[in-house]
């Protein structure tokens, strides 16, 4: 048995709050063996090893935490790469593709350098953008490389839900789709707490629909919020992180809303965008095709669009289109 094979290592590209936010949540994720830290600020990786090295005796797991580098990465299993410039207060997430995608393309080369062969995980925004760009260079199969998508959306959507309707969070089945940003959309007809319709519900409750709006607008403008508030997100996308990694790690085989390639599901074809996804240690398998009404079809297509465009219109110098 290869070395590789015989002990899970995760590697985490980017020590900033979002990547420390993951790799605090992973002190509580057992069967990890090690978990090796790449900054460009070398410096900033050791130093935040030896942080969490010290809390390894209260953890939950006896990983070992390092600074590495990219020649680590022909060892691990998993990458998370949450390197990047961070959106500003007023900033949309796609004002950020030039930068984010030469950083996201440095860092995917040095990995296929490297022989990394894993599951790559992808959290620098623009996301469903960056899913694409890591594809691109990494030469990694398409199910290999996951966006976070909207995982953490679909987190704040059920929350927000459960307190609404008192119910646990855990029965609240409903996702977020397209962009991690102001295109996305819930599909409200594909939504239900437990196995009963949400629409059916609140149609029995005298629950209005304008109230499932107004939730999906607080939660699609979250994070611009929270970022006027304390000038980035960290937590909340640090444990969406850990629930992927968790699903490959596991090989759970669940329905997560993460970044997955497109290939004839949903009309479209060629780019990732957030879509309900089977998870497990051979990346997103399936994409889960939900059946559209027609205003939930053209609110896909222009999330995909979107996306789509901006690619088009940017990034044309930085990767091969074809």
């Amino acid at each position: 048995m290869s070395d590789k094979i015989s002990k899970r290592r995760i590697m985490l590209v980017g020590t900033g709050f979002v990547g420390m936010s993951f790799a605090y949540s992973m002190l509580h994720e057992k069967g990890v063996d090690e978990m090796v830290l790449v900054d460009v600020n070398t410096d900033k990786a050791r130093g935040e090893a030896m942080d969490l090295t010290d809390g390894l005796v209260y953890a939950d797991t006896k990983m070992k935490v390092y600074a590495g580098n990219y020649a680590d990465a022909e060892f691990c299993n998993i990458v998370v790469l949450t390197a990047g410039a961070a959106q500003k207060p007023g900033q949309s997430r796609l004002e950020l593709v030039k930068i984010n995608a030469n950083i996201t393309k440095g860092v995917c080369e040095e990995l296929k350098k490297n022989k990394f062969d894993g599951i790559l995980i992808v959290a620098n925004n623009p996301v469903d953008i960056m899913t694409y760009v890591a594809w691109k260079a990494s030469g990694l199969p398409k199910e290999h490389v996951i966006g976070s998508g909207t995982v953490l959306d679909t987190a704040r959507l059920r929350f927000a839900l459960a307190d609404l309707l008192q119910f646990a969070d855990s029965n609240m089945h409903t996702y977020i789709l397209g962009e991690h940003g102001d295109s996305s959309f819930v599909s409200w007809t594909n939504s239900y707490i437990g196995c009963k319709s949400l629409l059916e519900y609140l149609d029995e409750k005298n629950i209005s629909l304008m109230e499932l709006q107004n939730i999906y607008i607080e939660v699609r403008d979250k994070a611009y919020k929270i970022i006027d508030l304390k000038k980035a997100t960290y937590y909340g996308i640090g444990l969406a992180l850990k629930r992927i990694v968790s699903a490959v790690l596991n090989n759970e085989r669940c329905i997560l809303p993460v970044s997955s390639y497109q290939d004839g599901q949903y009309g479209k074809t060629g780019y990732f965008i957030g879509t309900p996804t089977v998870v497990g240690s051979d990346g997103a398998t399936q994409v889960i095709s939900l059946p559209l009404n027609e205003n939930d079809q053209n609110r896909f297509d222009n999330s995909f669009e979107t996306l789509a465009a901006t690619i088009r219109d940017n990034l044309g110098d930085i990767i091969d289109l074809d």
